[in-house]
């Protein structure tokens, strides 16, 4: 460990020179430009910093560090206008999030808990729980003697605020050094010490102050912090209380109440935790969860961190101030509500919360310390700082409630043209099937709690289900598919829209461009010809079943029916007037469906039909060996081409086993009545897809369905999967068949 100055690599010494010289003659400049002349100087962003470097806090040496002065040659930060920052009194007028101090009883299980409180909880968007349980094997002891190796590589974050335009932006890169836990303290105490002389604790109120000083023109350039960390601090030891609980970060995602239990491989950073190591100022940007989750993150050790939290419901009234107030209009990728989304979605977006005070969104504050837990709840935006070294740890997860707000997250993504990281089709299915099981049983007994979170999983499946009988009524009335086989391949996803398929989608002639019923299949133009299959999920009748059965719930149905009046159907975008399509020509909810094959399209002569009759009857049923057998109303010429088909078809290329949801997705589609349409008037193309569309009637459809990635989004985006932030940690499967049979009468 170097002493003294941090010892800074090449590349990083050249890249600060590079960002200094910058700012100099802006300065300069701003000092010599006369009234009336425009200053063409833009700070350098932290593309300064792309190369592998190794920067820690810049030291003050005999710099004043309390000096106050902001701008000009007097600071090394040029001020932001649009951030005013000359008067810090707004810290102490938001207000403080709820704190929970559950008993050991209340203790014993975290997602009943959250249950539990969630009603009056969420209303604020971020919680803090004090653990009535102590860890008996520090943090330090677990990352330095249970791990032993152990080490990890920070990221330096730019330590300023930016104009926040295409000259402009904050980026946070790899520092390219390796520390191990004790080294990363040193260096960060050693820091703390310079600035205050003084290795103790700060009041908060000082320090959060201090924070907001040293971003706006403060002469520190960069921190480190070492986020995304594969592994966990929750110790081993079978004596270790806090590690042998529920509350173990490592074991949530398991729990029987949790939704992500139903996944059959890990997610670094979702259903398994990761660590943040920080020290003095080091941040995280404002941000939402992906998908919408929860999230629960807990302080090992170290000093206090300050979070900052906006309520799930002002998500979009958050957007619309930092859309207006924060981002020039340049750096959005699309108009409307989405643009915000998008550019936030990079975390690197921090400003001062009292620009959000001024335009009435909600901002609560919670100051975290060791043994406290922070849960966001779903769309709850946060940010936050650390007082100096300290290690955290965090991960997702998500109960029965989350499921309308997980597909408003994935119809935005779609919207975005984003990889998915969760296949939310899929775990809402499985998790519905499980609920319909369970209600089977004569003995079930559920609480009022557990009814509230049944209700949400019963309202998204049958909206999902209405959904998918409506497409696939349209798909067989028009004619567009020649035939219908299963669909063995798991979840896929949409090579249009990249939004997950588990109930259904249709295929070309060489199974490579899978596309899920959103859209207009019939104005499709394949390369490969026009021959489309519709893979349908051999259980699609169980499904619907079950869907039948909830919707005579009281309320349910109502529900649904209001919303595909508000044009608010949560799994419909983009075919957004689907309901609108089938009243008009006699359609009712789990019809018969007929499916004629057109003889020009089939390259057949003889008149075939199938009807697919909706629960009672199954045009095809499959035994457990893969063979088909033919329902009441199906002949077998009639499906010859499906069976030659399945014999002879390869897996497409982009179809995955359904636990491989490694990526990011985001969607968009008014939920409420705040959201506008504007922003569906925007889409991105892809090369790979493009050539497989043909020309569309009129020209908003053909950008409804133009297929396109994201070139702004980071590198690995280009992938089929992801994982949520960069791991090196290997995915590994884990067997849930055990979990999924004993578990009809509780979800994880």
């Amino acid at each position: 460990m170097v002493e003294g100055r941090v010892c800074l690599s090449k590349e990083a010494k050249n890249g600060l020179e590079v960002l200094k010289r910058k700012r100099l003659q802006r300065m300069k400049s701003e000092n010599t430009t006369g009234p009336g002349t425009v200053n063409m100087m833009s700070r350098s962003g932290g593309d300064a910093l792309r190369a592998s470097s190794s920067c820690g806090i810049r030291p003050y040496g005999n710099v004043d560090p309390f000096s106050r002065s902001c701008g000009g040659l007097n600071g090394s930060k040029r001020k932001v206008d649009k951030f005013d920052t000359s008067d810090l009194e707004w810290t102490e007028k938001i207000p403080e999030c709820p704190v929970y101090c559950p008993t050991k009883e209340e203790f014993e299980d975290p997602l009943v808990y959250l249950q539990k409180i969630g009603p009056e909880a969420s209303k604020y968007g971020i919680i803090k729980i004090v653990s009535p349980l102590t860890a008996s094997v520090p943090a330090g002891l677990v990352l330095m003697k249970e791990k032993v190796g152990f080490k990890f590589t920070t990221r330096v974050q730019p330590l300023r605020l930016a104009e926040w335009d295409t000259d402009d932006k904050v980026t946070f890169f790899m520092s390219g050094r390796n520390y191990n836990f004790r080294d990363f303290e040193k260096m960060a105490n050693k820091i703390f010490t310079r600035r205050y002389y003084s290795a103790g604790c700060l009041p908060s109120a000082y320090l959060e102050k201090e924070f907001w000083h040293e971003i706006a023109c403060g002469k520190t350039e960069t921190v480190e912090y070492a986020c995304d960390v594969d592994g966990s601090a929750f110790s081993s030891s079978p004596s270790d209380q806090l590690g042998t609980s529920k509350w173990n970060l490592k074991n949530l995602s398991r729990l029987p109440k949790s939704v992500l239990r139903l996944l059959e491989r890990a997610i670094p950073g979702v259903t398994d935790p990761m660590l943040y190591i920080g020290m003095l100022f080091s941040m995280f940007a404002w941000h939402v969860e992906d998908h919408y989750l929860y999230s629960i993150n807990y302080h090992h050790c170290g000093a206090p961190k300050t979070w900052y939290g906006i309520p799930g419901r002002a998500a979009l009234h958050f957007e619309k101030v930092v859309r207006e107030h924060v981002y020039t209009h340049d750096i959005l990728s699309t108009d409307g509500e989405d643009g915000a989304f998008d550019v936030l979605l990079g975390k690197t977006t921090l400003f001062p919360p009292n620009i959000l005070l001024e335009h009435d969104v909600p901002v609560y504050k919670a100051v975290q310390k060791p043994g406290e837990f922070i849960v966001t709840f779903p769309r709850a935006y946060h940010a936050g700082f650390s007082h100096g070294f300290n290690c955290g740890e965090a991960v997702n997860f998500a109960i029965g409630d989350w499921f309308p707000l997980g597909a408003v997250a994935s119809r935005r993504y779609a919207l975005l043209n984003r990889m998915p990281l969760l296949p939310h089709e899929e775990l809402l299915c499985k998790e519905a099937m499980l609920l319909y099981s369970s209600l089977e049983l004569e003995d079930s007994d559920f609480s009022s709690t557990d009814l509230v979170s049944h209700r949400s999983i019963k309202t998204s499946f049958v909206s999902l289900m209405h959904f998918q009988h409506r497409a696939r009524w349209l798909l067989m009335k028009s004619g567009a598919c020649t035939r219908v086989s299963p669909d063995h391949h798991g979840v896929i996803l949409c090579s249009l829209c990249k939004r997950d398929c588990y109930v259904s989608y249709v295929n070309c002639n060489c199974d490579m461009h899978p596309v899920c019923l959103r859209h207009d299949i019939d104005s499709l133009d394949f390369s490969c010809g026009r021959s489309r299959t519709l893979c349908l999920r051999e259980d699609i009748s169980e499904m619907e079943a079950a869907a039948r059965k909830f919707e005579t719930e009281k309320g349910i149905l109502e529900e649904i029916n209001q919303q595909a009046k508000r044009g608010d159907s949560m799994y419909s975008y983009p075919l957004s007037n689907v309901s609108d399509r089938v009243e008009d020509d006699g359609y009712f909810a789990f019809c018969k469906i007929k499916f004629e094959v057109k003889p020009e399209l089939s390259g057949t002569t003889q008149d075939q039909s199938l009807e697919l009759e909706s629960v009672s009857h199954s045009m095809l049923m499959f035994s457990g060996s893969g063979g088909i057998s033919l329902g009441p109303e199906v002949s077998e010429t009639s499906i010859l081409s499906s069976v030659e088909h399945l014999e002879s078809s390869t897996a497409p290329s982009n179809v995955h086993c359904k636990s491989n949801f490694n990526g990011r997705n985001l969607d968009s589609k008014k939920f409420s009545d705040e959201l506008s349409w504007s922003a569906l008037e925007s889409s991105l193309s892809s090369p790979p897809c493009d050539q497989y569309l043909g020309s569309y009637p009129d020209n908003s459809h053909a950008k409804e369905v133009r297929s396109s990635l994201d070139q702004d989004s980071d590198g690995s985006d280009s992938e089929i999967f992801r994982v949520k932030r960069r791991s090196t940690q290997k995915l590994e499967k884990r067997n849930i068949s055990d979990g999924i049979s004993s578990k009809h009468s509780e979800h994880q």
